[in-house]
């Protein structure tokens, strides 16, 4: 499966003050991001979103995925590193019989999420999914196990492979050029395998592994 820019383009992009940002987060501020606690989703935003609420950005992003890979009211999804269950709620929406589970390594996240997920998000870690082999129809990651380092990673990509049917979406921290890695490196917070486009694409063939992917590049 091919690098799939169209799945994220509806999603809003933001211009980032890469450098400005590089100038005032330290290590400190990287371990309290890496906590993922209440600081990361509703702290300041030098420890990661600032706050992080529902605002619908995601509703055309799901249309997308449902259009490109046929979902339907009987289709079975887990987003992996689900946060607050804002695109879970979005697809619970527009497919109501569906069966849409996620996780997220917040406990914070997990118990602030939206009230329609209560019942479907969990906590849990990516390299260990508590699901049975090829439960899903679609698995999504986006912005998530490159938290992981690499061992894990590579562990998270098996356990993602092993519990989807066919299709699975990923995007990850990445870069092309010199200036892109400038930019990544001076903006990430808790990534900790970051990878340039030709080593993910390396590592996805060293371990078998297909699917559609995008790249988060500041």
């Amino acid at each position: 499966m091919p690098l799939n820019t169209f799945l994220m383009r509806s999603y809003p992009k933001i211009k980032r003050d890469t450098s400005g940002r590089s100038k005032q987060i330290n290590d400190e501020i990287r371990q309290i991001a890496r906590k993922f606690d209440k600081e990361f989703f509703d702290g300041d935003r030098l420890h990661g979103y600032g706050g992080y609420h529902y605002d619908g950005r995601w509703k055309p992003v799901v249309r997308d995925f449902i259009a490109y890979y046929n979902l339907s009211n009987n289709s079975k999804i887990l987003d992996i590193g689900a946060g607050k269950g804002f695109m879970m709620r979005d697809f619970m929406e527009a497919l109501p019989s569906a069966d849409i589970k996620g996780i997220d390594i917040s406990e914070y996240a997990v118990n602030n999420c939206e009230d329609c997920v209560k019942n479907s998000l969990f906590v849990g870690n990516a390299k260990k999914l508590e699901f049975e082999d090829d439960q899903f129809d679609l698995v999504i990651s986006i912005n998530t196990i490159h938290n992981l380092e690499l061992i894990d990673l590579k562990a998270s990509l098996k356990e993602i492979k092993r519990v989807s049917r066919k299709n699975i979406f990923l995007v990850l921290d990445s870069w092309r050029t010199d200036e892109e890695k400038k930019r990544i490196y001076e903006w990430n917070l808790t990534a900790k395998t970051i990878l340039s486009e030709k080593e993910w694409i390396k590592l996805f063939k060293e371990i078998n592994f297909e699917c559609d992917y995008d790249w988060f590049i500041p």
